[in-house]
């Protein structure tokens, strides 16, 4: 059996590695309330395996390993095991919730194995980022140099020197300090945590709360063949007076059975300590059974399991083994827990008739089933951790099969949604196919009423393009006619002018002719009036005469010279502008020309 295992050894002498952790663990006592986020609220207890623990330090030395049990109310219990190899140091922490251990020893085992349950007041609050505890050495790595040397009155160098340090692992070796040095600094960290923790300002030391209690000191609550159980309140500890927790522990014989029952008071976290056995939980709730689902587990040593408050439960030991597991209530007041079987059975305060009418059966039934059992709480039950663990696996090869119906059905129902799917997408498919071909052929039409209205379009840009250019010839035409009658009227009136000038010209030149033989005539007469004066004069006047008909014959040849050049330079002038216009012509057509080729 394992009750050889005990918590005796706290009350032994303690070597000094263990000394700091006891230190620390019962003097240092917070309170904090965790909150999680997967509270089973609807299950009656729950399971944690033992190689399902998360690890929070490993070394050579020892390690520390934590589960998480929830406790239905959308929180949790936090559990610490640990176990220290021999000469090995736990390192001092500083708890930030209340702490209860239970130390196991065993003259046979050289490790010191430690279950920690860290509780939860409902009247305090609790940052969950800080965790459960937190090093001492990091309370001193938070402030300056100067603010350690002159509260601890060290000299600068030791301050130095702590501060300076690698961080250990919580876990490390502890061997003799023989060397001065190193014994001088485990003398002054001891002196500094003593004055840390009972210095003024800060929490009282009171040896009498951190004083350890061998549960098997205490009596047991019950004893018969076929185990016993104790439990430990604040009245048998006083270290558990301001912690709100209890301790219990339960040591079943071989086939034997802790009779079905349910704890009115708290809920209870365990550990088993020895053995294997089986666990059976009954919702008896009136709420939907998808709400709350009775259920079985086998546990095995080191499993953690939770029971809840009211929820009926029965554990049993197997034929081949004992079954010894121990735990923590959420109340340090006597708990009573209510028997539905035996002698002491609650069912025995009822009257037969209120049972009978309970049960819906006769009264003969109800005194067949009250009368037979002798015992009390725990019950010889030869095989009913066996026949519990065979209904168990009728039940998970039930719930496999169950689950293999449910994945066949969820597969034929997947099939079917995914032909239905595949339908829906074909007739889908088939009438976007057809809308395609509609809004192709819808499209087609309208590219087609689109080329026509283009076409449509075009030639009515065509015709009017081409009425817009007869238009503009049509004026290109009246305007060049208009500017050809107007070249005309101008050339006629240049002509005008010129043969005006001409009939001048020729008039003051018949002018100037008639005056001139005038003249002549004039001098004739005067010739002849003066031959008949004198024939002496008449050779010298004859000869005055020739000279000026050779003269005004000379005028007049230099006049019409004159004339027929004037008369050449108008005919090239008129040639010249007729030239000019004909250009002008075939430039404005050639312009006419292009602004229609790029028009159209």
């Amino acid at each position: 059996m394992a009750s050889n295992e005990s918590s005796s050894a706290v009350n032994r002498p303690l070597s000094l590695s263990l000394r700091p952790f006891i230190l620390c663990c019962f003097l240092l006592l917070l309170c904090c309330y965790t909150v999680s986020g997967d509270g089973s609220a609807g299950a009656p207890g729950s399971m944690v395996r033992r190689d399902e623990r998360t690890r929070i330090a490993v070394t050579e030395y020892g390690e520390v390993s934590a589960v998480d049990v929830g406790n239905g109310r959308r929180g949790f219990y936090h559990l610490q095991f640990i176990t220290l190899e021999p000469n090995a140091l736990f390192l001092p922490v500083l708890l930030h919730a209340d702490m209860v251990l239970y130390v196991r020893t065993d003259p046979q085992r050289e490790k010191l194995r430690i279950h920690a349950f860290f509780t939860n007041p409902d009247d305090d609050s609790y940052e969950p980022l800080i965790g459960a505890y937190s090093s001492v050495g990091d309370l001193l790595r938070g402030f300056d140099r100067k603010v350690l040397q002159e509260a601890f009155k060290a000299p600068e160098e030791l301050i130095e020197e702590i501060l300076s340090a690698t961080r250990p692992p919580p876990i490390i070796h502890a061997t003799a300090a023989s060397e001065s040095k190193k014994h001088i600094f485990w003398e002054w960290e001891a002196r500094m945590l003593k004055s840390y923790l009972t210095g003024a300002g800060s929490i009282g030391y009171n040896k009498k709360k951190t004083r350890a209690y061998n549960v098997y000191d205490a009596d047991k609550d019950f004893e018969n063949c076929n185990g016993w159980s104790l439990t430990v309140t604040k009245k048998d500890a006083r270290s558990l007076k301001h912690a709100n927790i209890g301790i219990f522990l339960v040591n079943l014989t071989r086939g034997s059975m802790m009779g079905p029952h349910w704890n009115p008071q708290a809920t209870e976290v365990a550990i088993v300590l020895h053995g294997q056995g089986m666990i059976r939980l009954v919702c008896s709730s009136s709420s939907k059974e998808s709400d709350c689902k009775s259920t079985r587990f086998r546990v095995n040593e080191g499993d953690v399991f939770m029971v809840r408050r009211f929820y009926p439960m029965a554990q049993m030991s197997y034929n081949n083994d004992s079954f010894v597991f121990m735990g923590f209530s959420t109340t340090t007041r006597r708990n009573y827990p209510q028997f539905l079987a035996g002698k002491s059975s609650v069912l025995q305060a009822l009257g037969k008739d209120v049972l009978a009418a309970s049960f819906n059966v006769p009264n003969t039934t109800v005194d067949e089933l009250m009368a037979p059992q002798a015992d009390s709480v725990i019950l010889e039950c030869t095989s009913c951790a066996e026949e519990e663990e065979r209904l168990m696996e009728e039940e998970i090869e039930k719930e496999r099969e169950e689950e293999a119906e449910r994945r066949r059905e969820e597969e034929e129902r997947e099939r079917e949604e995914e032909e239905e799917k595949r339908r829906r997408e074909e007739e889908e498919r088939e009438r976007e196919e057809e809308k395609e071909r509609q809004r192709e052929e819808e499209e087609r039409e309208r590219e087609e009423e689109k080329a026509r209205q283009r076409e449509e379009e075009e030639r009515r840009r065509e015709e009017e393009e081409e009425r817009r250019r007869e238009e503009e010839e049509e004026e290109a035409r009246r305007k060049e006619e208009e500017e050809k009658r107007r070249r005309e009227e101008e050339e006629r009136e240049r002509e005008k002018e010129k043969e005006e000038r001409r009939r001048e010209e020729e008039e003051g030149r018949r002018r100037r002719e008639e005056e001139e033989e005038r003249e002549w005539e004039e001098e004739e007469r005067r010739w002849r009036e003066q031959e008949e004066e004198g024939q002496g004069r008449r050779e010298q006047e004859e000869e005055h005469r020739s000279r000026r008909r050779q003269e005004y014959e000379r005028e007049r040849e230099m006049r019409q010279h004159e004339e027929d050049r004037r008369r050449r330079r108008e005919r090239a002038e008129r040639e010249q502008e007729e030239a000019r216009r004909q250009e002008e012509e075939m430039e404005r057509w050639q312009r006419e020309g292009e602004e229609a080729v790029g028009g159209g």
